[in-house]
């Protein structure tokens, strides 16, 4: 009977154990699967603020480069209109500040016709020049202003290239398309018995010009381009910086609230509990 009883006592405490042991293990089962939900949750958190800042810092980044390449290019046309005021400085405003054909006034033409033939050459190649000639168009008016007898010239180009000729052309091979050229213009000129013209106040030289190269209007025109690309140049760098500064500028105010509202924050649990003890005293 004692053996009996002492097995029975010895399987009753083995199944005793073993449920012990499941409800053990039942119990330490749920409690970490309890236990992992915070940190699942959490997890799932953290990614989402993980992808929320990866977003925000694509965008700054893409921001940056934008700007970097808006700045850039305001930086480019500034320098491209500066090197253009530095050539049109030294060709167009130099001819036109050193001209002295400055006053205009009317003519009148008195006498147009060839007095000889100029030599002259042209390019047929590389290193390869031949002579040709271009007649020699004379023509001589009279200054309305002041009654002077001044020989007439084209404009500034072909005063220099010779003074004695009213018109140079291009020196070609075709003489004779040359000569048809030159004559068509003298007949022009004597049915235009009137014809604008400029001439030096100073009365210190003995020409007048029918045109100028590099007269008021030419060079507004030719300076109009590179004051329009240094002022968008400008522009554009200026609102760059501008939205950088306003970008800074929010960014300091949001901390600042930021700042602000985290100390009340900490105050409202205090608050909370020092109400739950009032109310329970």
């Amino acid at each position: 009977m004692k053996g009996r009883l002492s097995n029975q006592s010895v399987a009753s405490a083995l199944e005793r154990a073993g449920h012990s042991g499941a409800a053990g293990r039942m119990f330490l089962w749920a409690g970490t699967k309890g236990a992992q939900r915070p940190n699942e949750r959490r997890t799932i958190y953290q990614k989402i603020r993980e992808y929320d800042i990866l977003d925000k810092r694509k965008t700054v980044t893409a921001l940056k480069a934008g700007e970097d390449r808006a700045i850039l290019l305001g930086l480019s046309m500034i320098f491209f209109s500066v090197m253009m005021y530095f050539v049109l400085g030294i060709t167009m405003v130099r001819s036109y500040s050193d001209s002295v054909w400055t006053e205009e006034s009317s003519c009148t033409v008195l006498n147009s016709s060839i007095i000889a033939e100029i030599n002259c050459s042209y390019s047929c190649g590389a290193e390869c020049w031949k002579s040709s000639r271009y007649p020699c168009l004379q023509v001589y008016v009279s200054l309305n202003s002041s009654g002077r007898v001044l020989r007439l010239s084209h404009n500034e180009e072909a005063q220099e290239a010779n003074p004695e000729c009213f018109y140079v052309p291009k020196c070609r091979k075709d003489h004779a398309m040359m000569h048809t050229l030159v004559v068509n213009i003298s007949e022009r000129l004597k049915t235009q018995h009137q014809v604008p013209c400029y001439y030096d106040p100073a009365e210190q030289q003995d020409s007048v010009l029918l045109t100028r190269l590099y007269g008021s209007s030419a060079i507004f025109s030719s300076l109009l381009w590179p004051t329009c690309t240094l002022v968008m140049g400008m522009l554009i760098v200026a609102m760059v910086k501008l939205t950088q500064y306003l970008s800074i500028l929010c960014e300091q105010i949001s901390r600042i609230k930021r700042t602000g509202l985290s100390p009340l924050a900490d105050a409202l649990p205090s608050l909370d509990s020092a109400k739950k003890g009032n109310s329970m005293v």
